[in-house]
């Protein structure tokens, strides 16, 4: 009894704070990207970013960083937009475990702050949000919902970022038999 009394409460967290998030998210999603490649740095919105993830035109200076760091638009895209399934619910529990820490501070050597502080917590925020929209998760959702003004993304590592969320993905339909 008292373990589905904590599984309800654990679920109705979830519910209330992905409902806060995302009603609240335009004071709380990311407006900038810094994308960098190597020694480039460009910020960009992160509408225009999304722009690209989702028709493939690249902006001006989209395309021309893209060329100097030599990158596949292509790859870029999909490592971008291809979605992962998962379920808000488990999703919520394996990150707050020990495993999950170490998924999330993965993924935030891809994705994190420009300080580089919280960034354990800011990743949590944005899976748990993109979750819960659809029950999937993309790499362009995850830096949508990025809970701070602005954020970095490491480029060359975008195709790590995305093994993460595969494993991730793995992790959960073992756990759970999803």
């Amino acid at each position: 009894m008292r373990c589905q009394f904590l599984a309800l409460r654990r679920i109705l967290v979830l519910v209330f704070t992905a409902c806060l998030l995302t009603f609240t998210a335009p004071g709380f999603a990311a407006e900038r990207v810094v994308l960098k490649y190597g020694v480039f740095r460009e910020s960009l919105s992160v509408e225009e970013l999304s722009t690209f993830a989702q028709t493939g035109e690249l902006s001006r200076s989209l395309r021309v960083n893209l060329a100097l760091a030599r990158q596949n638009p292509r790859a870029i895209r999909q490592y971008l937009t291809q979605p992962v399934k998962v379920n808000p619910v488990f999703l919520d529990r394996v990150l707050n475990s020990p495993v999950g820490n170490v998924i999330l501070d993965q993924i935030s050597e891809v994705i994190h702050t420009p300080s580089r502080r919280a960034d354990r917590q800011a990743i949590r925020a944005a899976l748990v949000v993109s979750a819960s929209q659809d029950g999937q998760v993309s790499l362009i959702e995850i830096i949508e919902n990025y809970p701070t003004t602005e954020v970095e993304v490491d480029g060359d590592r975008l195709e790590s970022a995305y093994r993460q969320l595969r494993r991730l993905q793995t992790s959960l339909e073992n756990l759970f038999g999803i």
